[in-house]
Parts: C-alpha cells; sequence; structure tokens
C-alpha cells in the first residue's frame, strides 16, 4: 500500500513498526482477501526473543489500528458479516495451548449458562465493569476501581492495587518485591482463590489458587500471577485468567461472555 506505515507499542514495553501491505489472511476455513497486514522492518527486543512467535494477530477493535494515513479494518471486522455468527470464542488450556474458534459457539466448550456483559469499546478493547471480586469466595465491593479488559495477549492478571493488597494479605509470606517486579510468596504456600466480576451478571469468573502460582522466581520462591495494574486505569484479565474459563467474543452487540468449562 503506497504510502502507507504503521507504528505501534504495547503495554509490556514491546514495539514494531513498518510498511503496509495486503494478502489474503486466513484462519482454518475463515478467510479474508485484500487484508492490511503490517509488514515490521523494526521490532523491539521482546519480538526477537520470542522463538514460537513470527506476528501477532489483533482482535480488538479497528478504531485503534495504527495504520497511517488512514485505519484499516482488523481481520474479525472484516470477516465478520460472512460468519454464521458474528463471534469468535477463546479456549485456551494450562498447558499453554488452545483453540480460538470462529462463528461458531461449540456447546461442548462449556457448561451451564453464557454469562454476557455489555462491552465499551470505544477505547478499543473488550472493555466491561467489574465492581467487585473474591477471594477464597468472600465477596469485597471494588466500586470505584478500574474497568476490565479482557486481553489473550496478556500473560497475567493486572488488578487495582487495593484489590492486590487483599489477595495478597490472604498469602502466607508474600511479599511486593522490588527485584521481582512484583508480588512472590513462598513456593509452599497454599493460595486462595480469585474471582472478578463478570459486569452485573452476578457470575465470577474464578482461578482456582493453585492457577495463581505462575512461575519460580528464585530459591523457595515463586512469582504470582495476579499483580499491579501500575494505576493505568485498566484491570487486565489475561490468560491466567482466561484459560480458567470459555469465553465468546460478540462483536455485533458488542458483549462479553464467560462460562464454566466442563
Amino acid at each position: 500500500m503506497s504510502g502507507y506505515s504503521f507504528q505501534i507499542s504495547y503495554g509490556d514495553g514491546s514495539s514494531a513498526s513498518g510498511v503496509v501491505g495486503t494478502n489474503t489472511v486466513a484462519i482454518g476455513s475463515a478467510t479474508v482477501t485484500n487484508q492490511a497486514v503490517e509488514v515490521a522492518t523494526q521490532v523491539s527486543s521482546e519480538f526477537l526473543s520470542d522463538p514460537e512467535s513470527d506476528g501477532l494477530l489483533g482482535l480488538g477493535f479497528s478504531n485503534v489500528n495504527s495504520v497511517q494515513p488512514r485505519q484499516q479494518k482488523t481481520f474479525f471486522a472484516n470477516i465478520q458479516s460472512q460468519l454464521e455468527e458474528p463471534v469468535f470464542t477463546v479456549y485456551l488450556n494450562e498447558s499453554g495451548k488452545g483453540e480460538y474458534e470462529f462463528g461458531k459457539i461449540d456447546q461442548s466448550k462449556y457448561t451451564g449458562d453464557i454469562h454476557y456483559t455489555d462491552v465499551q469499546s470505544s477505547s478499543g478493547y473488550w472493555q466491561f465493569d467489574s465492581t467487585s471480586f473474591q477471594v477464597n469466595g468472600q465477596t469485597s465491593q471494588n466500586t470505584n476501581g478500574s474497568p476490565a479488559i479482557a486481553d489473550t495477549g496478556t500473560s497475567l492478571v493486572l488488578v487495582d492495587d487495593n484489590v492486590l493488597q487483599a489477595y495478597y494479605s490472604q498469602v502466607s509470606g508474600s511479599q511486593n518485591s522490588k527485584s521481582a517486579g512484583g508480588y512472590i510468596f513462598p513456593c509452599s504456600s497454599t493460595l486462595p482463590s480469585f474471582g472478578v466480576a463478570i459486569g452485573a451478571t452476578g457470575y465470577y469468573a474464578t482461578i482456582p489458587g493453585d492457577q495463581i502460582n505462575y512461575a519460580k522466581y528464585n530459591g523457595n520462591y515463586c512469582f504470582g500471577g495476579i499483580q499491579s495494574n501500575a494505576g493505568q486505569g485498566l484491570s487486565i484479565y489475561g490468560d491466567v485468567l482466561l484459560r480458567q474459563v470459555f469465553t465468546v467474543f460478540n462483536g455485533e452487540a458488542p458483549k462479553i461472555g464467560f462460562a464454566n468449562k466442563p
């Protein structure tokens, strides 16, 4: 695309820039012709250090697309009208693998109801209200807290500091470590579960305590999968949470739904 370029940066400090072309993009049988593709000519070290990935497929809304001089539509925005249903679903596994499915809600991947809440898409994110949380099943209000976004591109769950402190106050031996860049705790500690409200549905998407131990830090200490959002005004519900639930992203309403896995 003559004269077109892009420059983008992410919350973890990674960035990329380059030129823009078009190509046929297919995910399974979902195919878009003449899809705008951002072709990176410069990338930060974070991208170079990940041998498992050679690109990103953005699934936010097109209003934050970084292409200049004119924004381009995302893959999902382009294919949405061709789909049986205007949705994509996310089914992640604790092994790190999982499935994205476009155009269909597979009933075998969840039990009970799908709990939907409206999405505020003006920011470009799948953003919704989440005004309370649970630690070991006990509910606390966070009425004036940050709105939440569901983001499969983020590994951790990032929350307001008052929520973070309420959680780790229940973890024996936990400490906020500058050298670790967040909360650590003795790997032998028993962690409580953590749940977050999905809009006003009454449903809490919940992480079992044994899934909040994100990684070994050093010695006998482990790094937590719940950390601070650093006051950025958004709580980010990343893969530590999303792999525990089945998630439906509906682009038509727009709305987002969560359900329990089988």
